[in-house]
């Protein structure tokens, strides 16, 4: 029934590719996805850890219900991030300890939340990856309906099942299946470059003149 299924994931991004981009920041990954792609500033991170990376198992739930959330926890495989659509609703939390238990106990890599989380002094005290819009002690009802394994969207990022999804204290974003290579690639020499300039600024040897140049090139009036 549409709007109440589990389907196969048919693929899902290459190992190499998760651990490639474990050296990665999420920023420098935005920055050469032009900074198009990212699920809002209100997705915060919930844990005390580094980066999470992984592939993507989606979930589109009725806000307020984890039905599915809990069908797709059962379903993932290590190092697997499920990413929760439940609408952006933060009156019941789709998650808390207890699953987030499970989801460690399992070895999956995250847990994505557009909607709410309770417990969320021991998620965040926790290494295991959460991110989530907000937070509140009114739990989830368990009844249905939603999907498993379908296109999902979050704050305007559509994520497929098995895209890459990327977490740190900046946010987290998804890259496409298709799109890794080229995206790691670029992003790399960003990450590169962006070390070599910072190496530069400690030294007291960082060139400024692009600033001059930049406000000369607009038209702006040095008074």
């Amino acid at each position: 029934m549409i709007g109440f299924r589990v389907c196969k994931r048919e693929r899902k991004v290459e190992a190499k590719w998760v651990d490639a981009f474990r050296a990665l920041p999420v920023a420098n990954i935005s920055d050469v996805m032009s900074r198009m792609t990212a699920g809002g500033a209100a997705l915060r991170p919930y844990y005390t850890g580094g980066m999470m990376v992984g592939p993507a198992v989606t979930v589109k739930a009725r806000p307020g219900d984890n039905l599915m959330v809990h069908k797709a926890l059962d379903m993932a495989e290590p190092g697997d991030i499920v990413v929760v659509d439940a609408g952006g609703d933060l009156t019941n939390a789709i998650i808390g300890e207890l699953m987030v238990a499970h989801a460690v106990q399992r070895g999956l890599g995250g847990i994505v939340i557009n909607g709410a989380i309770r417990d969320s002094a021991e998620l965040s005290a926790g290494t295991f990856p959460v991110f989530a819009l907000g937070v509140t002690h009114r739990g989830p009802y368990k009844d249905g309906p939603g999907e498993v394994n379908v296109p999902i969207s979050i704050g305007g990022m559509v994520i497929n099942p098995g895209d890459l999804v990327c977490g740190d204290p900046d946010g987290c974003l998804s890259v496409s299946i298709d799109d890794v290579e080229t995206v790691f690639d670029a992003a790399t020499k960003k990450h590169t470059a962006e070390t070599k300039q910072m190496e530069a600024i400690r030294a007291g040897k960082n060139d400024r003149a692009w600033v001059n140049a930049t406000l000369t090139k607009l038209g702006c009036i040095d008074i």
